[in-house]
């Protein structure tokens, strides 16, 4: 059963809890880390080449794309386009499955902007001080 508290925070008994908990460590092993959730949202805008998404995630260095993209082969989230060209052209787009954490990425983007601009606020009120 569910409470409502002030805020409206929801506050669920302790074995809900205890029962979504490993949900979210499973979400959390496949989509942990620093470099997965950028390559998927990076990936949401359209399929991309390798180089393409070495230029758009700054910081990340091609071995480790290369690992994150495998990773995300491997679960299913990703999926690896071999075109039959010279030079062979290979690309990445998000599976279906991949697709599927789209309303999660979106919610995340908002919060992020939100907590951004908290940050960006509470510097200038100390610097106005």
């Amino acid at each position: 059963m569910q409470k409502t508290l002030k805020n409206n925070i929801v506050q669920h008994n302790p074995t809900e809890c205890t029962k979504s908990l490993p949900h979210v460590r499973d979400a959390l092993h496949i989509l942990g880390g620093k470099w997965k959730l950028p390559i998927i949202f990076a990936l949401g805008f359209g399929n991309k080449r390798f180089t393409e998404m070495l230029r758009e995630i700054k910081g990340i260095t091609a071995k480790m794309l290369s690992k994150e993209l495998k990773d995300l082969e491997t679960n299913e989230l990703v999926n690896r386009i071999v075109h039959n060209t010279r030079p062979v052209t290979v690309e990445y787009e998000l599976s279906d499955y991949g697709m599927s954490l789209r309303k999660v990425l979106e919610e995340l983007n908002s919060w992020g902007k939100k907590h951004r601009m908290k940050l960006i606020t509470q510097v200038n009120k100390e610097e106005t001080k």
